[in-house]
């Protein structure tokens, strides 16, 4: 017999199968002995209350054993097939790939940078040396931007497409099976390239194509239909369906699209600074306890505050984390954050960031570059006051908020290093005013929050593509081109790892129907 209910357990009886098992009984009226096994649907932490719990959603067996799970995928072979091309193999290409490949056409998938073995180097060299290279970084390569800065799977896009599936896919290549209960998943910067190498090989060993340093220069078009792609390198490939996922971060794919006089649109986006405290200030705040214990796992926080008529809050927070200098070309400056799967860095960081409308910026509105140009002018004048090598300009909180130039800076994770400098030198006046505005009522929602301990690191700013490239909402097609899908982050439909991977599913299924 099977039965589900729900229970709550301490974060010790968690870790004990004999306590779980006990606590179910006890919710489903039954004698212990006659529960046999435990399996875990969903799972999730409160700290709500003075005393931390865990609640979950589980199936209860009582006189037999749970079956194992299976998820192996059996992809069929589709040398032969249809091509449809991809370009760029981030969550959206990968993921548009492997549902290309269930349908029985053949993916092209068209990466500008290096495999995820290779682009380790070229990592490397923007920590310790503050060396960009355009085409293979913390943005570009295989796996995109996801890759090497986290891999969260949190997403509200559930009505979008099947997350569950989704889920089950990275777990089919590697992932732990945790991500499929817990309410916050994670999958961790030190697992990633390993799943993402096993997407790419099934890929491959169903006949579909992979190649990197393959970067797309021009789009080839005939009477308003698409029929392929041009790269640098001079070669043409030919198919009646691309799929355009290329991140939020491929400028030279926009000006490729203006080139050909291909409609975009300019986008809202959000602006700030990343910031870092002590992992245990934040344990102390979330989790009421002087010490987090040996059975919880380092916690994390979402802030938000309207604040003059705009929405700032916290993004992409990475418990145990990191942050990351992300700039995709030389002169620039751009963080972000990354944690590992154990989540056990001594430091918490999370981009805290202010909502910017186009009717925030200067210009004409119907520049589809006006808000990319913004953000590239801040990127700019943050590597400007970070002095060279990569170098962010940063600041301790209260100095922040208070206007004094920070006398020196705490610990921090960030390994080209920083620069005590006043934010307000390279933040927008609305940003850096609704930022100072912000934190101080950010420390009465979260005790400890609002302290020197803590390093604001500039500049937070790819949080989103800042050009939309539209599409049909049905056809998902681009308006102008048929069998041209804009896809994922880069083209404004996506904003997170599973949020692209569901829309390059649904984007392979649309290019479907025209190959």
């Amino acid at each position: 017999m099977i039965k589900e209910t729900e229970i709550v357990c301490s974060p010790e009886q968690h870790e004990d199968i004999t306590a779980l098992k006990s606590i179910a009984a006890t919710a489903l009226k039954v004698p212990a002995k006659e529960v046999t096994d435990i399996k875990i649907l969903k799972r999730s932490i409160d700290a709500r209350g003075r005393k931390v719990v865990y609640r979950m959603q589980v199936q209860v067996f009582m006189g037999e054993q749970k079956a194992p799970d299976v998820f192996a995928v059996n992809y069929p072979d589709v040398k032969s097939a249809k091509p449809v091309i991809i370009v760029g193999a981030g969550p959206a290409g990968l993921f548009a790939a492997l549902q290309c490949i269930e349908m029985g056409l053949r993916p092209v998938v068209l990466e500008r940078g290096k495999d995820v073995k290779q682009r380790r180097r070229d990592l490397a060299n923007i920590n310790k040396q503050g060396l960009v290279n355009p085409e293979s970084n913390y943005c570009f390569g295989e796996g995109g931007a996801g890759t090497y800065s986290d891999g969260k799977l949190y997403t509200r896009s559930t009505k979008r497409g099947d997350v569950n599936g989704v889920l089950k896919t990275f777990v089919a290549h590697g992932a732990s099976e945790d991500i499929l209960v817990d309410a916050r998943p994670h999958i961790g910067t030190n697992k990633l390239p390993h799943i993402i190498t096993a997407m790419r090989e099934s890929i491959q060993n169903a006949g579909g194509e992979v190649r990197f340093d393959a970067k797309v220069t021009e789009l080839i078009v005939s009477f308003d239909c698409i029929r392929g792609v041009k790269l640098s390198s001079g070669d043409e490939i030919n198919a009646d369906a691309v799929i355009l996922a290329t991140g939020h971060s491929a400028r030279d794919i926009f000006e490729m699209l203006r080139r050909q006089d291909i409609l975009m649109e300019a986008k809202p986006f959000a602006l700030g600074v990343r910031i870092e405290h002590p992992q245990e200030i934040i344990d102390r705040a979330q989790y009421h306890c002087d010490v987090r214990g040996d059975y919880l796992p380092p916690s994390y926080y979402s802030l938000v505050e309207q604040v003059d008529g705009r929405g700032v809050f916290s993004f992409c927070m990475c418990p145990g984390g990191i942050i990351a200098p992300c700039a995709t070309e030389p002169g620039e400056i751009v963080v972000n954050g990354w944690s590992p799967s154990k989540r056990n860095n001594p430091y918490a960081n999370s981009g805290t960031v202010v909502q910017i409308n186009l009717e925030d910026v200067a210009g004409d509105n119907a520049d589809p570059f006006k808000m990319l140009n913004f953000q590239h002018e801040v990127e700019v004048a943050a590597f400007s006051a970070g002095g060279g090598s990569l170098v962010a300009p940063a600041q301790r909180m209260i100095d922040f908020v208070e206007g004094r130039l920070s006398k020196d800076l705490p610990k921090n994770s960030y390994l080209p290093g920083t620069k005590s400098v006043q934010l307000k030198e390279v933040l927008p006046a609305k940003v850096h005013d609704r930022l100072r505005n912000a934190l101080p009522v950010f420390g009465k929602k979260m005790k400890g929050y609002y302290t020197n301990d803590a390093i604001l690191v500039g500049v937070e700013s790819r949080t989103s593509s800042p050009i939309k490239i539209p599409r049909d909402k049905e056809t998902l097609q681009h308006p102008q081109i048929k069998g041209l899908f804009p896809c994922g982050e880069g083209a404004g439909y996506a904003g997170g790892i599973i949020s692209a991977a569901i829309d390059g599913i649904n984007c392979a299924i649309a290019a479907g129907k025209v190959v």
